[in-house]
């Protein structure tokens, strides 16, 4: 698929098999031109995936495929766009990103982007259309637009928000963007005996790296495939994921493929065998001052226990002991998912800034 814009192009990237030599070289210069955009919101590169994860990340498996445009002017690449739809679950939906430097804005390039983008996801059949825009902590503006969930909110009179709200888009849930600072632990003995003591030996901390042993994958995929309904959406439409031990073993092989190495601990029911909750800390050799705190999740039988606190201390003690190069620790939580955002305040968390998600249905 090409577009055409006076004095740009869009054309589509196709994957590298390498990132080395002339062959990786349009998508090194596009993985630059993303780093860019990074700094230009952020200020540091803690949230810009390193060239080799996307690389990994986009090569597509048998439960997602992604397509993904660039717009150049003569001078290089100045604007991407991406399609990703899932293939097994949520056959409806696409998840579109688009970003332009800031100095290209403005010219009709984003919204170039967009509809190539669109055009891709109808074309598969996609109707949910489904994006985020990113916004940092203390952004100016006249006031707040409210999510579908009224819990949080972006800035009203943001570019982003403006743009998303010209082309068909509704705020369905912001989310916060959280930072902890890894010198931010002298208070954690004390949750730490709080919520052994919660868990009264009932459960047990069981831990592993990238690879779930096969003793537990099956009740892992249980766990995992609870995340798409149990944790909230607000008016995103999102069906529930179906997962089982392949999909395991697929993600941890993208994961591994990606560079990265993933931290997981879980708490295991004594008496029934079962897992009950679990955490998931990601880290790349490319940032490693930084990780990502990814998914969290408590079943709700075992809910009331402390098994969220439980299994988070776990994992970031063990973070401390063999990563200490990992200066912070970055996470995301939905603005009305109280119970876990108070966790992550105890443990020293502090907002950064806040996502907007956002959604457009084509019929």
């Amino acid at each position: 698929m090409t577009g055409q814009l006076p004095d740009f192009r869009i054309h589509e990237l196709h994957l590298p098999e390498s990132l080395e030599g002339p062959e990786g070289k349009e998508f090194r210069e596009l993985c630059s031109a993303m780093d860019a955009m990074v700094l230009e919101t952020w200020g540091n590169l803690d949230r810009a995936s390193s060239a080799p994860s996307r690389l990994a990340a986009w090569r597509g498996t048998p439960y997602e495929a992604s397509r993904i445009f660039s717009a150049r002017d003569h001078g290089g690449i100045v604007g991407y766009a991406s399609c990703a739809v899932p293939l097994k679950d949520n056959a409806g939906t696409a998840w579109l990103d688009v970003g332009v430097l800031q100095k290209y804005r403005g010219q009709g390039i984003g919204t170039a982007l967009l509809r190539t983008v669109e055009e891709v996801a109808k074309a598969q059949g996609r109707h949910v259309l489904q994006a985020h825009t990113e916004h940092p902590a203390g952004f100016p503006g006249s006031g707040l637009l409210d999510p579908a969930t009224g819990a949080g909110g972006v800035p009203g009179d943001g570019p982003e928000v403006t743009f998303c709200l010209k082309n068909g888009y509704s705020l369905e849930q912001a989310s916060r963007f959280s930072g902890l600072e890894m010198d931010h632990k002298a208070e954690w003995a004390s949750l730490e005996l709080a919520a052994h003591s919660k868990a009264d030996a009932a459960y047990e901390v069981v831990s592993w790296t990238n690879r779930c042993p096969g003793e537990y994958v099956e009740q892992m995929a249980v766990l995992m495939g609870r995340m798409s309904t149990d944790t909230p959406a607000g008016g995103l439409e999102i069906e529930a994921e179906a997962w089982d031990a392949a999909r395991i073993r697929q993600l941890e092989d993208t994961t591994r493929a990606e560079g990265q190495t993933a931290l997981v601990a879980a708490a295991r029911h004594r008496s029934t065998g079962e897992l009950a909750a679990y955490t998931v800390i990601y880290l790349d050799p490319a940032k490693p001052w930084v990780a990502d705190q990814d998914d969290t999740l408590v079943a709700g039988p075992h809910r009331g226990h402390g098994l969220g606190m439980l299994v988070k201390l776990a994992n970031l003690r063990r973070l401390q002991a063999e990563y200490p190069a990992v200066q912070r620790v970055m996470t995301f939580n939905a603005e009305e998912n109280e119970h876990m955002l108070a966790i992550n305040v105890q443990l020293g968390f502090r907002p950064v800034g806040y996502d907007g998600e956002w959604q457009k249905r084509t019929k």
